[in-house]
């Protein structure tokens, strides 16, 4: 973890044809990767394909019945949104949009991704050994994604390691952005978002109101889960995720009830993430607390951790 500077990467059957004018794709053949051990898993999407105009590798999402649940189909409109207007080297890019045959067939929608190989969380999960420089590099480019983001004024609301996107040369994406929103300050947020086990205090105690710091929360849970190689939060529900009870300061932010709820609890003291986590290095630990903190107004920021 030490020294400055931007990280260097360290060495380590198809859908019916889209009409005419739109580019075909076709099954790509197995790739080899020599860099870093790749799991066998199926792309972003669920299939690899070729476009046999440009000779380019994608992933085609395919969304079943895309209109028949009104919260799948939002969430379907809203990511095609967002990343039509994004165009970061960590963010996955979304190449096209595959229409149907005929309009009255339109009942499924593929989506057409650049291609990447695996994901962070097959990687976790597999025999994959990481060094300083992939837990560098890997945590800078989570950081440089979510940076351009947020200065977008948008919150992704899903940050786990199954949502980066990694190919062979440690390159990273971030991806899945059917929770994602624009952030108006004016506007009422839904609470119930992220996974659980990446989910920061103030949504698990229903705040409507939160800002770009939920998503630090999560990266700071995905960055120790690259050390311990397992989810640092894995409660079994909401009552099993707070770490430690907070300090009447910590809870300016909580309403009434939630804050009535917590000081009826036991009171426990917060653990030493440095004692917990031995062999980790003491300047993660330093970074991942500062992103782990329970007010959210005290929680670091990307830009500041990026500048770091």
């Amino acid at each position: 973890m030490e020294g400055g500077g931007r990280p260097q990467p360290p060495d380590t059957q198809m859908a019916e044809a889209a009409p005419p004018q739109q580019p075909v794709y076709q099954n790509a053949l197995p790739l080899m990767f020599p860099r870093m051990q790749i799991p066998a898993t199926p792309s972003y999407g669920g299939s690899s394909a070729l476009n046999s105009e440009t000779n380019e590798s994608a992933a085609i999402k395919k969304i079943v019945n895309a209109f028949g649940n009104k919260v799948d189909a939002k969430r379907t409109l809203r990511e095609i949104k967002l990343l039509r207007y994004m165009a970061h080297e960590n963010v996955v890019a979304i190449r096209d949009v595959i229409p149907p045959p005929q309009r009255e067939c339109f009942n499924d929608v593929y989506i057409v991704y650049e291609l990447m190989d695996t994901d962070l969380h097959q990687l976790i999960c597999c025999n994959q050994k990481f060094n300083e420089e992939h837990y560098q590099y890997f945590i800078y480019q989570i950081l440089r994604g979510l940076k351009y983001i947020h200065t977008a004024n948008v919150l992704h609301r899903d940050l786990k390691p199954s949502n980066l996107l990694v190919n062979e040369n440690c390159d990273l994406k971030i991806c899945d952005f059917g929770l994602g929103r624009v952030n108006t300050e004016s506007d009422f947020m839904t609470e119930y978002v992220i996974t659980r086990w990446y989910r920061p205090p103030e949504l698990l105690l229903y705040s409507s109101q939160y800002s770009a710091a939920i998503d630090m929360w999560s990266v700071g849970c995905i960055f120790m889960e690259l050390f311990i190689r397992k989810p640092l939060f894995p409660g079994r529900d909401h009552l099993h995720q707070l770490l430690g009870t907070p300090s009447e300061a910590e809870m300016e932010y909580v309403n009434e009830n939630a804050k009535r709820y917590i000081q009826q609890l036991p009171n426990y003291p917060g653990q030493s993430f440095s004692e917990k986590f031995p062999n980790v290095h003491p300047l993660a630990i330093d970074l991942a607390q500062k992103m782990l903190t329970f007010d959210p107004k005290q929680r670091i920021t990307g830009e500041f951790v990026a500048k770091e």
